[in-house]
């Protein structure tokens, strides 16, 4: 990436793991797709009172060339899996990777969709 990570962390503690976590996650992608300029993540803890059963938010904006970008937002569920910080990091970096593989089709001219052929005419 052109410019660093800018990481925010909302009601969350700054500990090694959570920090390993993203950057393990971000060099993922990175091998995949090295063509991010630049990356910003935010990580929402639920709010005080609601600290039990509610889901953490990640949203990511990945900025890729030709001024295009990839965001990826809270995604609102009733999974009780987002209720794990792991589990909410792990997902945003699994959205992000099938978007940024939509995108890097798109940006080489190649369409995802199957095209049909047509049949071949008898001589």
């Amino acid at each position: 990436m052109e410019t660093p990570l800018q990481l925010e962390l909302q009601g969350i503690k700054a500990t090694d793991y959570v920090r390993e976590l993203i950057a393990e996650n971000l060099s993922k992608l990175e091998k995949r797709h090295g063509r991010a300029t630049a990356c910003r993540i935010v990580v929402r803890a639920p709010v005080a009172h609601h600290q039990s059963g509610e889901p953490y938010a990640v949203s990511m904006r990945i900025a890729l060339p030709l001024r295009r970008e990839i965001i990826i937002g809270h995604k609102k569920s009733t999974d009780g899996r987002f209720t794990d910080l792991t589990f909410a990091i792990n997902d945003a970096f699994k959205r992000a990777l099938r978007q940024l593989s939509d995108e890097t089709t798109q940006l080489q001219g190649r369409s995802r969709r199957r095209t049909t052929r047509e049949p071949a005419e008898a001589i």
